[in-house]
């Protein structure tokens, strides 16, 4: 995977779409247990549909029947992803190269590219299904649950490197984190989900270098900074 610069945390992908539309994605069921008696996964299925329950619990909700429409639009949007990622493995990728930086593909990228072209009736019927019955705010405590707070924790990591980050660019950077945020919601593992945040974070790092930063030098001076500190800390 390209690596963007020496300091950079992790690489970055280029995604490309496919066309293909398996009858998993298209054939829903209509409620959890109707998914789980008609492909028979009993055990993956039942912790989805406890990861559902809980991140709709946490939200606390006083109307049960905004609950039970989170948990059915959770559920199946969950396995809606599982589903197509497991039928869509990385094989189905040509081997090749990313046309943008003429490396080889990597097996991540692959199934990134292959996740990537899954029906965008998907996500559409997730974003509309938390929206009929949560304001923005809680929508974006969901799609936390998602990405395990990338949004807050990467945030956090520009303002130690750039402890003089304006609002303005701050606004920036978090606009960039939750468009990242809402695409990773369609990828399976955590490595991908990571992945489609280090797309945003070169933007991120992109936009700062295009206003009167130098990102490179700001990592450096961060880097070193810690190491020195660490040093220190070493003598009696």
């Amino acid at each position: 995977m390209n690596i963007s610069y020496p300091f950079r945390f992790f690489g970055v992908i280029s995604l490309f779409s496919l066309s293909a539309i398996p009858a998993s994605a298209q054939d829903v069921p209509t409620t959890p247990s109707a998914v789980e008696a008609s492909i028979g996964h009993t055990k993956v299925n039942a912790e989805l549909a406890s990861k559902s329950r809980e991140w709709v619990a946490s939200l606390q909700l006083a109307d049960a029947g905004k609950v039970a429409r989170l948990e059915h639009v959770l559920y199946t949007h969950l396995m809606a992803v599982r589903d197509w990622h497991n039928t869509h493995p990385a094989s189905t990728v040509p081997a090749g190269i990313n046309p943008v930086t003429g490396q080889k593909l990597s097996e991540l990228d692959r199934q990134i590219i292959a996740d990537s072209a899954m029906p965008d009736s998907v996500h559409t019927q997730l974003m509309d299904g938390l929206r009929r019955d949560l304001n923005e705010g809680q929508v974006a405590q969901i799609l936390d649950k998602y990405t395990i707070g990338k949004v807050d924790f990467t945030m956090k990591g520009y303002a130690a490197i750039v402890p003089d980050l304006t609002e303005k660019e701050k606004t920036e950077i978090r606009k960039l984190l939750e468009q990242a945020r809402e695409q990773a919601v369609d990828y399976k593992s955590m490595k991908q989900i990571s992945a489609i945040f280090e797309i945003y974070k070169t933007k991120a790092e992109n936009y700062l270098n295009n206003n009167g930063r130098n990102w490179r030098q700001l990592f450096k001076t961060y880097v070193d900074a810690r190491k020195a500190e660490k040093e220190a800390a070493k003598k009696p």
